[in-house]
Formats: structure tokens, C-alpha cells, sequence
């Protein structure tokens, strides 16, 4: 799936669930929609909502970290190591508690992981997990450094034979992702649900109350956010579907917008979507990104909500996402 945004770079860090405290994060009410939207901001909105979108869903690709993986490529899958933990549960976890065991990334850098679980042959509710990245480069242009702590909802399944269906909770503090353009620092919370038992279709769904981004130009605060993708490996395009929603507060806006998905999008691995729609809502007024192909992109913008298109602008995804 085409990674948009290198905010959330740490994606590729943790599984699709991941929890850092047996609690659950406080609810985090979200901010009204206030901006009005307009011919001269629908593009930002666009862009800010739906790159908020695609990459709260690629929390579901984080399996590396820990020796679990979805298949559910991005561009940034390799960071924190993921060459070295490759397989760790099946061959680290019959040590309880097991670690810290450090792992060299590829070029520099460390990844050290420990944790405690209950049966060293399967995963059980309450089995918690620390990845802690020390300047790991694993040579895809990135560096990461960070903690990431992780607690098991659920699981069924063989862990051995990579089918399972596994749900984690997470908290990120401060991780940071360091690339030649910008160091991104993220903090919040997720919870995921990976389903790979009917492999090669991959199941991922990612819910959250709040994860802010900071980077060099721009800070992003997702709340109250949920996405649900699908992958068929088992097509050398790999198909994809996504489906999403929540609430963004960007610098890059002059106020909070909503956005939803009332047509998901659908995709093959190496490009943008192919069809799909965006509906992001502001104040009494909405724009609506409507994928035309896996180039061109529609913007319909309505700025009293009246149901009446005001106006239209049509763009590129390179133009919406770069």
C-alpha cells in the first residue's frame, strides 16, 4: 500500500495492537469540526485528513518489532530492526520472563527486547512485551530510537505457523523516527486487531484515542480515530482495502475537521487508490476526495453543507500526498 506520510514512520515499529500499561489510556474527547472549508483550504484539508487516515491504518504494520508480521508492506516496514527479530517468538519466548535480548539493526543500532508471558509455547491476555530502539538504522533511511511497551488482548491461533488472529494494546512515548528530511516525534495510544488465519488475506483493524505527531513544520493530533484494511497476498498486485475515520487537529489547518470513508477505498500494494471517497467535514461545510483512478483525484467542496457542489477541483494524489 503507498505509504504517504513520514509521520508515522514509527508504524513499521510496532504490532498491529500494542499496549504499554496493563490500563487502558483515558478517553480523549475530540475537538469540534471548526474549520470552514473553502476552495483555498479544501486541498490542505484533503490532504491533511486523508494522509491521517492512511497512516493511523499502518499501525497495523508494526509486526517486525517483535517477530510478528502481517504482510501488509509499506515503504516503511524495515525500521527498528526488523531483519534481526525475524521469527523472536518462536525461538526467544521459551525463557520466562525472557530478555533483554539486543538485537543489532543492519547497519547501527541496537533493538532490545523484553517481557513476561504466561505460556512460552502461544500468546495469552496480559503476555507484555518492550522493544526499546537505541539509533537503529536498519538501512532504509531512517533512525529510530524510542520505547514501545505492549500488552496482549487476545490471541488464537499457531504462532508457528504464522496464522493467528492476535489483539494488542499500545502507548508511544516520545518515539522518535529520524530521517535526511525531518525527525518525527509521535505520543499516544493504539489498539489493534492483526487476523492472518485466513492467510494469504491479512485482516488488520487499528483504533485509538489520541496520537499527536510533532515534526519540523507541522503538528498533527489524531483523536478518537479507527481504521480497518485488508490485504489478498495471495495476488502478485496484492489488492487492499481501507476504510477509516476520526478527528484531526493540524497546524497546517486553521482548525479540527472529521473525516469518514462512506465509499472505502480500494488499491493494489505499489499504488494509490483506485476508487474510494474521503468525506472530510468542517464547519457547516465539507470537502469530498474522490478517488478517480490510482492518479487523479477529485475534490468536491460544499462550504454550506446544503448538499449543492460549489466547487470542483481535480488534482493528482502525488500533488495531495507529496
Amino acid at each position: 500500500m503507498k505509504s504517504l506520510y513520514p509521520t508515522f514512520l514509527f508504524a513499521s515499529l510496532f504490532l498491529g495492537a500494542c499496549g504499554g500499561s496493563s490500563n487502558s489510556p483515558a478517553s480523549v474527547e475530540s475537538p469540534a469540526a471548526s474549520l470552514a472549508i473553502t476552495s483555498a483550504n479544501a486541498p490542505t484539508a484533503a490532504k491533511v485528513a486523508y494522509q491521517s487516515a492512511s497512516s493511523s491504518g499502518e499501525l497495523s504494520n508494526v509486526a517486525g518489532s517483535v517477530g510478528l508480521g502481517s504482510g501488509m508492506q509499506g515503504k516503511q516496514q524495515k525500521a527498528g530492526g526488523t531483519a534481526a527479530v525475524e521469527g523472536f517468538f518462536v525461538g526467544v519466548l521459551a525463557k520466562i520472563p525472557f530478555g533483554p535480548d539486543v538485537f543489532p539493526c543492519e547497519l547501527s543500532g541496537t533493538v532490545t527486547i523484553s517481557g513476561d508471558i504466561a505460556d512460552p509455547f502461544t500468546l495469552t491476555p496480559g503476555d507484555r512485551f518492550r522493544v526499546v530502539s537505541s539509533a537503529c538504522d536498519d538501512g532504509a533511511g531512517e533512525v529510530v530510537d524510542g520505547t514501545l511497551e505492549f500488552t496482549v488482548t487476545e490471541f488464537s491461533g499457531d504462532l508457528s505457523l504464522q496464522a493467528y488472529r492476535v489483539g494488542m494494546n499500545a502507548i508511544l512515548d516520545n518515539l522518535q523516527v529520524s530521517t535526511a528530511e525531518d525527525t518525527v516525534s509521535s505520543n499516544g495510544d493504539a489498539s489493534v486487531i492483526l487476523d492472518t488465519t485466513n492467510s494469504p488475506f491479512v485482516f488488520a483493524s487499528t483504533a485509538g484515542n489520541s496520537i499527536t505527531t510533532d515534526t519540523s513544520t507541522s503538528s498533527e493530533t489524531l483523536t478518537n480515530f479507527s481504521s480497518t484494511q485488508t490485504v489478498d497476498l495471495g495476488v502478485a498486485t496484492a489488492p487492499y482495502t481501507m476504510e477509516a475515520d476520526g478527528t484531526v487537529d493540524s497546524t497546517r489547518l486553521e482548525g479540527a475537521v472529521r473525516y469518514t470513508t462512506p465509499v472505502r477505498f480500494e488499491g493494489n500494494e505499489a499504488d494509490f487508490p483506485h476508487t474510494g471517497e474521503l468525506l472530510v467535514t468542517g464547519a457547516d461545510s465539507s470537502a469530498r476526495l474522490i478517488a478517480i483512478d490510482a492518479t487523479n483525484v477529485l475534490i468536491e467542496i460544499d462550504t454550506d453543507l446544503d448538499g449543492t457542489v460549489d466547487t470542483t477541483i481535480e488534482t493528482t494524489w502525488l500533488a495531495l500526498t507529496s
